[in-house]
């Protein structure tokens, strides 16, 4: 969630480590795109089977997604540095989901993923 085109930013970087590890990756973003041969869709859609959420929205902008990302079931969402929110973390707890309060590539970088 958060997912962006620019090379820069963490999401983007993220999305294209996972893909180098042959994970399966959904990206949503406020912009729709391609990240290598991942679309960027900007459109809430139903999955299921969905294992982690990342974050790279603030807090503010997270409380419109809340019913959407519980809706999705993930067994766990990371909260990257600067969505941390404890608001939200106590809903996921409600919902019997795993939060996980660390850094997507330090995670991915140290096999902890």
């Amino acid at each position: 969630m958060g997912a962006s085109m620019k090379l820069n930013r963490y999401s983007n970087l993220v999305i294209r480590r996972l893909r180098a590890l042959d994970h399966e990756v959904l990206a949503f973003g406020i912009k729709e795109g391609e990240i290598e041969d991942v679309p960027v869709i900007n459109e809430l859609k139903l999955y299921e089977d969905i294992n982690t959420i990342t974050l790279y929205l603030n807090p503010e902008r997270q409380k419109e997604y809340y019913d959407y990302m519980i809706s999705l079931k993930p067994k766990r969402i990371i909260f990257n540095p600067g969505t941390e929110n404890p608001e939200f973390y106590e809903l996921l707890r409600e919902s019997d989901i795993e939060i996980d309060i660390a850094c997507n590539l330090v995670l991915l970088s140290t096999n902890q993923y």
